[in-house]
């Protein structure tokens, strides 16, 4: 009697040595550029450079002579907070041009107008209007520094060597000041030694001090 076969056994699989590697679709590709870094990388660097007198000469002839802008240019009494170069990436209409950003507050209406200006094209590309204030100027900070320094009821208060030590932007408490409404900045006198004896509120619209308070009340 014939003996009975013995089942041949499955081939064993090659040993792997670490985890399997996987699909090399689902692997991002370690040279691939990063979404829109080349855009940054194939910007001109010359769109960064800071604004030239001439430059900004031209952003703000250009925003007062636009239309929506009439009333604030005809009545004048605006004062430009900032002008900084402006650079932005494609699919925006001004990727590649020279802009300008022009933020200016108009004290006869109380808004502030932030304008992105299109130096090649020569037009207002983008405009925004709102009743926010920014921040004082160096310019306001010194002007409001030289009103209340010349201001009579500050002179008489101010004791043999204080001097101005800051400028801040301030805004009324109460309804009832003028400041709660208007442009406003608080001038910080002080001694030598740090301490802070006045304060004086400056009206930045009328370039008047109203009001002159002892540090102790403030």
């Amino acid at each position: 009697m014939a003996a009975a076969k013995k089942p041949k056994k499955a081939p064993a699989k090659p040993a792997t040595k670490g985890k399997p590697a996987k699909s090399a679709a689902k692997r991002p590709s370690a040279k691939g550029p990063i979404k829109g870094r080349e855009d940054v990388f194939e910007a001109d660097p010359s769109l960064f450079d800071p604004l030239t007198a001439g430059e900004v000469a031209d952003a703000l002839r250009t925003l007062t002579e636009d239309r929506r802008l009439s009333s604030m240019a005809k009545v004048g009494r605006y004062r430009v907070i900032a002008t900084e170069p402006l650079v932005v990436k494609p699919p925006s209409l001004g990727a590649g041009h020279r802009l300008a950003r022009v933020v200016a507050y108009d004290n006869a209406s109380d808004r502030c107008v932030d304008a992105c200006v299109d130096l090649d094209a020569g037009v207002v590309s983008h405009l925004e209007q709102h009743r926010s204030q920014p921040m004082l100027s160096r310019d306001e900070e010194a002007l409001a520094v030289q009103i209340a320094t010349t201001d009579a009821r500050v002179r008489d208060k101010l004791a043999l060597g204080d001097t101005a030590m800051s400028t801040l932007h301030y805004w009324g408490r109460a309804a009832s000041e003028l400041a709660f409404a208007r442009r406003s900045a608080a001038v910080i006198f002080g001694r030598p030694d740090g301490e802070s004896t006045l304060i004086a509120v400056v009206d930045l619209t009328d370039n008047t001090v109203t009001q002159v308070v002892p540090a102790e009340l403030w």
